[in-house]
């Protein structure tokens, strides 16, 4: 037996019953808890695939388990072999960095790194070798299908690798040519030489249009070195003229739209051929695979109207398929409790859901201490500000840290510079608490549930769960436990683990946590109360959440429903009846959470 397939039989051991993996396909996207995780920085299952298939030093390969901007050796294989891990957390669907083929390395000389994270992509249509082949793919997906379990993919339609060059001199970094100062029609600016003649400019979205557009180096000109003239796929991808070649973005106005993402090569998606090529690339993994839902890397940096023609199309594709709850989620990075920044893309670019980064903000702020929990009120009043109100709002995948911005518990950490373990594992249980229990969609950042520690954002915060050598992770001691990642950390008895564990479980059985309407009961404008009424979409019976995020005890009477006469506790010290008709008097220890369910 080979040893792919002995990963699959073993992960197939532990399936779900059968009655789950019936009706996973009809589970809405508001009853996932989603678990995200970096293939590479997961376990190694296949160490044969860890220099992908390619010989050399690292530069070659992109192998350098000991160095954090290279690949470390996770895969597919690892992936398929943990799943009884993933499912024990109380995950239902897995969400993955890109695993399409990419650039091993790039970057200048002496700052080169690995696209081990999958965002530098030269192959849509193929696994990378050093993740595994489209066969083991294929397995992983079933395996976890099996179980009940959903997949999604993070895709990128913003850019690829860095492969396309700039003739010109490289000495002031390519800094963006915006569209006024160099026009489409015109070589190198306002008073060159005149090119693509009739080209009615990129707002007009026809074939016919577009086609008229056979000169890229409007702004810079574009070069291919040599040697990759061919090395992007589908072959369409290896032409200039589908690229917008204006040189780096500085991430504000137009050039974030039309600006390489530090060098990377910005796509014209305005270009009606670009938007049918990602169609046929990304309806051919839910056609082939069976993928259940996508999140869209970098979704701010792509025309709008790109989007309101690529999601029907997936969606689509997906219904086809038997695929009738297919989750699409876009990646807009704003750091803030910023609503309409947030709700803009739902409308313009008619994005079904975005990941809710001002849930992030709050929270972090809110637990950490930094800031008062009144936050949380204006995140939940500005839920009407999505397209599709408040009911659209549960579909916001929900987290507390990221591969990008760091980890929760880095936040946290460095906000309490004084506290203790036991006060760090608390507050870190009361993030998690909030990201089980209120509205949206809980996404678990892998290695979280064992009390990872980033020490920054981006390299530092994608630590291995498998033995790492890395010394700049292994430096750190975790959360809840005397470990470091020198050594593998799968411990399903770890307090965070138990923790999300449980909270998961309670979310499954109880519908006013995952698709119930939200009443903000109290909140505090310094670190303390936080109550909230979540209520059953059937029955319409409350579900009363309260969290402390004070370092000491508080009491309080909280409103309730008048029709709330008695009360079951489903996590903490919940009194059994109210104080008066329409007022619990709760008691939260310091950092406590408190869930009292209504009688029917």
């Amino acid at each position: 037996m080979s040893l792919i397939a002995s990963v699959i039989a073993l992960s197939l051991a532990g399936t779900a019953p059968a009655a789950a993996v019936e009706d996973y396909r009809q589970r809405p996207a508001t009853d996932e808890v989603i678990y995200f995780v970096l293939p590479d920085r997961f376990e190694n299952g296949d160490p044969q695939n860890d220099r992908g298939g390619l010989e050399g030093d690292r530069l070659a390969t992109g192998y350098d388990p000991s160095a954090k901007g290279f690949f470390h050796g996770g895969d597919l294989a690892g992936l398929t072999k943990r799943l009884d891990y993933i499912e024990g957390l109380g995950a239902t669907a897995i969400w993955f960095a890109p695993i399409f083929k990419n650039k091993p390395v790039q970057g200048p000389k002496g700052e080169e790194s690995a696209g081990y994270h999958g965002y530098w992509v030269t192959d849509f249509t193929s696994v990378d070798p050093h993740f595994g082949t489209n066969e083991e793919f294929k397995a992983f997906v079933d395996a976890a299908h099996a179980r009940g379990m959903k997949v999604y993919m993070d895709i990128i339609a913003n850019h690829t690798a860095d492969v396309i060059r700039y003739k010109e001199d490289a000495a002031r970094g390519f800094r963006y040519r915006s569209l006024a100062d160099y026009p489409f029609s015109r070589r190198g600016g306002p008073e060159g030489p005149a090119i693509n003649p009739g080209f009615a400019g990129d707002h007009v979205a026809t074939a016919e249009n577009w086609k008229k557009l056979t000169d890229p180096a409007f702004a810079y000109t574009p070069v291919v070195p040599k040697g990759e003239e061919r090395v992007k796929v589908p072959a369409w991808l290896n032409d200039p003229v589908y690229y917008h070649n204006r040189g780096n973005s500085d991430w504000v106005g137009e050039s974030a739209l039309y600006g390489d993402f530090s060098g990377l090569d910005d796509l014209a998606t305005e270009d009606p051929r670009v938007v049918q090529g990602f169609i046929d690339i990304y309806g051919r993994w839910i056609d082939d695979f069976g993928i259940d839902g996508f999140r869209i890397d970098t979704a701010k940096h792509v025309n709008p109207e790109f989007w309101q023609a690529f999601v029907p199309a997936m969606q689509a594709r997906a219904k086809a398929r038997g695929i009738p709850n297919f989750h699409i989620f876009g990646e807009v990075y704003v750091d803030a409790v910023d609503l309409g920044a947030l709700a803009w893309y739902t409308h313009a670019a008619d994005l079904p859901a975005v990941l809710d980064f001002g849930f992030a903000r709050a929270a972090i702020d809110a637990v950490s201490g930094t800031k008062g929990t009144d936050q949380f009120a204006k995140l939940f009043d500005g839920d009407l500000l999505y397209k599709g109100g408040a009911g659209a709002a549960l579909e916001l995948p929900t987290f507390l840290g990221n591969h990008d911005m760091g980890r929760f518990s880095m936040f946290v950490k460095a906000a309490n510079p004084g506290a203790s373990e036991a006060e760090l594992l608390q507050r870190v249980m009361l993030g998690h608490a909030m990201l089980l229990t209120l509205r949206g969609v809980p996404t678990i950042y892998y290695g979280d549930e064992q009390g990872f520690v980033s020490d920054d954002k981006d390299q530092l915060a994608r630590e291995d769960m498998f033995a790492s050598t890395v010394a700049a992770y292994n430096d750190n001691d975790l959360i809840g436990s005397n470990a470091t990642t020198a050594a593998a950390n799968f411990d399903p008895a770890h307090p965070l683990y138990r923790h999300i564990a449980a909270l998961s479980q309670l979310r499954r059985k109880t519908p006013a946590l995952s698709r119930g309407t939200t009443k903000v009961r109290a909140f505090a404008e310094k670190p303390g109360l936080l109550a909230v009424s979540r209520f059953d979409p059937e029955t319409g019976r409350e579900v009363l959440l309260a969290f402390n995020t004070s370092a000491a005890p508080l009491a309080a009477n909280i409103a309730i429903n008048v029709k709330s006469t008695a009360f079951t506790a489903l996590h903490g010290d919940c009194p059994v009846t109210p104080a008066a008709p329409g007022s619990l008097h709760l008691s939260l220890p310091a950092l406590g959470t408190i869930i009292c369910q209504a009688s029917e």
